[in-house]
Parts: structure tokens; sequence; C-alpha cells
């Protein structure tokens, strides 16, 4: 699994013309899937995204995790995670994982990361063709590959 976690101060997500989902502090997760992956890599990542100190505690350090600050989690499918762009100017998807593989791993990487981190977890529509606005505080943005485990 792949994820690029942004750190924020308002996130959204329009489906057809409609909000479907919204948080304000918290993190915007974008989650790419691919076919070598499971639930060990759901552990993962999920613990490792929880306790990602990448807030600011009293003295301006970022000290704190999503879980300490009580924020707002919400995790975006994004199979163009997993483009290669090795051959020409048209990137290929061929590692990012189909919908009948991708979808369990993408509900279940949702209820673990809201159990482990005790945060509200909401989410897009996997497959939807989404607007997603946000709000990145910092700027932070950190790419983690649960293959590489870092």
């Amino acid at each position: 699994m792949r994820v690029v976690v942004q750190k924020t101060e308002k996130a959204g997500v329009h489906i057809h013309g409609k909000e479907y989902a919204k948080i304000d502090q918290g993190l915007l997760i974008l989650l790419g899937i691919e076919d070598a992956d499971d639930e060990n890599d759901i552990e993962w990542l999920a613990g490792k995204i929880s306790k990602l100190r990448i807030f600011n505690d009293q003295a301006g350090v970022m000290n704190l995790s999503v879980q300490d600050i009580q924020g707002e989690i919400m995790v975006i499918s994004q199979f163009t995670l997993h483009a290669s762009t090795k051959k020409g100017n048209r990137p290929s998807y061929i590692k990012a994982s189909g919908p009948d593989k991708a979808i369990p791993l993408y509900e279940k990487f949702i209820s673990i990361l809201g159990s482990k981190s005790g945060c509200r977890v909401c989410s897009g529509e996997f497959g939807a063709y989404m607007k997603v606005s946000l709000i990145n505080d910092g700027p932070v943005t950190i790419i983690i590959d649960s293959k590489a485990r870092e």
C-alpha cells in the first residue's frame, strides 16, 4: 500500500456535485492498493499513521499525533499512486489492484485505522470520480509505502 498523508486544516470530497464528506483538523490520506497488499500491510500502515507525530505541541514542535489532537481522518482511494511512467508519456496502472481485491482492503483499512487511531474516519467512494479539496496545514505531506516500511 502506498499513501500520501497530508496534515489538514480542512478537507472535503464532492461526488456528483454534492458534498460527500468533510473533516476539520486532521489527516487527508490518499490510498493506493496493489495486488501484493494484504492485511499485514493494513495493520502496519494504520498503526504508523495513527502514531505519526506531525502536529505541533505547545512549543510549536511537530510532536503530536492525530490521536493526541483528537483529529479527524479522511481516506480517498487513489489507484494512480501506483502509476508507472517508465515507458512513454501515458502512465500504466498495471500494479494497481482492481476493485475485486482493492475494495475489501480499502474498507478494512478504513475500519482498522479508525480502531487504531480512535479518530472519526470518513472516506470518499471507491471508484467514483471525486473532487477533493484540502487546506494543507504547514504544508505537511508525507509519502509512506508499506512494502518499504518507511
